[in-house]
């Protein structure tokens, strides 16, 4: 029950304003969000779900659990989710394979979605020319929020570094005022994306697409610059005390937002955790690019939705896909998750500034999509591993670093 039977029933479902449909069904899903500020979020999804007869049962996965392989388990089991969150463009491929797949590519075009998603939004949601992915939220995976009691105490202005040099020329005012230059957690998810955010930030578009795309360029290996942002990585992650072992992304924001430490460069679904406090931008924090940046890589959070399913299944999915992408619920579920909308078209009394330096960035700097995106999933997580090792050990070089890579690129791709 692929695109042929979409097409049949696509201009029959309209938006999250609709009626309640015919049938209630129960959407099963699979996702990763576990944060307070991801379920905040979640719950105007599911909110707008009941609204139209239909119930929510979930499977979560940590983001840390490091791979897609719990949907694989449940897909090849017999127990498929109805609606999942996944970036990766080979696991579609697979249901393709399996006739699984649900494009959605007639029912945004018809319900007049397409035309008011941002281009980047498109580009991550489609594969191999087929819009394939509901887009949830629209992410940078490395902004620097930051405490400005904190900052003020310490008598620095984030807002005013144009470069990495002028961040850390103000390392040791924060220290000497008693605070943590940068906070810093500890698990393979938050050293990969700050990785590969550094790697867009310092190398650009060039070296990033070399490391992370479909094919990597083993040439990207001898880039001194590649070297430069392994040790930046360093510099930064050295910044970890004894408190960040298997700290999560969540707890980390929660020392900078209890005056602990001044910042925290991770991605900026950091400010959910900052509003889930009862915090304001521009009062209580202030959010901004990585100084200097070259490019912001681009993270598009999406579910998917499970084909070859009854035609009051996919009713059903598609009334889900219909609330993600109504511009209110959407704009409602990003003020809550810390992201930007999804659609051109959200309306903007919901969004705040850190939106309009996320969308101001989009435009000016431009972006590269997330590895989850693009990259061979054995190599992106060979990545991650390779930075914690390297954060987890302080006496290993950057030069051993380059050598793990090569030898994971030589065992992914030979």
């Amino acid at each position: 029950m692929n695109k042929h039977v979409l097409a049949g029933i696509s201009t029959a479902v309209l938006m999250a304003a609709t009626p309640l449909s015919a049938q209630s069904a129960e959407i099963f899903a699979y996702h990763s969000w576990s944060a307070d500020s991801e379920i905040n979020a979640l719950n105007v999804l599911i909110s707008a779900l009941e609204e139209k007869g239909h119930t929510w049962s979930e499977i979560a996965i940590p983001h840390e659990s490091e791979s897609n392989i719990g949907l694989i388990n449940l897909i090849t089991g017999g127990n498929p989710p109805n609606v999942f969150i996944e970036s990766s463009p080979g696991l579609y491929r697979d249901l393709e394979r399996m006739g699984m797949a649900q494009p959605v590519t007639d029912y945004f075009s018809e319900n007049g979605i397409t035309d008011n998603l941002p281009e980047a939004v498109l580009q991550s949601i489609t594969i191999d020319g087929e819009i394939m992915k509901v887009p949830t939220a629209l992410h940078i995976d490395g902004m620097i929020y930051y405490n400005m009691d904190v900052a003020e105490a310490a008598g620095v202005d984030p807002a005013s570094w144009t470069s990495l040099e002028d961040m850390w020329a103000d390392q040791q005012k924060v220290e000497d005022a008693g605070y943590t230059f940068m906070a810093m957690g500890g698990n393979t998810f938050q050293a990969g994306y700050l990785f590969h955010a550094l790697v867009a930030a310092m190398a650009g578009p060039d070296i990033y697409y070399r490391m992370y795309g479909e094919e990597p360029d083993p040439t990207v290996f001898d880039e001194p610059a590649l070297t430069e942002v392994i040790e930046m990585h360093r510099r930064i992650t050295s910044q970890a005390g004894d408190g960040s072992i298997n700290r999560s992304w969540a707890d980390t924001t929660n020392t900078v937002i209890t005056g602990e430490a001044l910042m925290h460069l991770h991605g900026d679904w950091m400010k959910g955790q900052w509003r889930a406090a009862g915090k304001v931008p521009g009062e209580d924090f202030g959010c901004i690019n990585i100084p200097g940046t070259q490019a912001l890589s681009v993270t598009v959070d999406s579910f998917g939705i499970l084909g070859g399913v009854s035609d009051e299944m996919l009713q059903a999915e598609l009334d889900f896909a219909g609330i993600v992408v109504d511009p209110e619920i959407n704009a409602a579920f990003a003020a809550q998750k810390g992201s930007s909308p999804v659609r051109s078209d959200a309306p903007t009394d919901a969004m705040d500034q850190c939106n309009t330096v996320v969308l101001n960035g989009l435009e000016t700097i431009g972006g590269v999509q997330n590895p989850f995106n693009i990259s061979d999933g054995d190599w992106h997580m060979s990545i991650w591993n390779a930075l914690f090792e390297y954060q987890s050990d302080p006496s290993m070089e950057s030069s051993e670093v380059i050598d793990m890579l090569r030898d994971e690129y030589d065992a992914i791709f030979g």
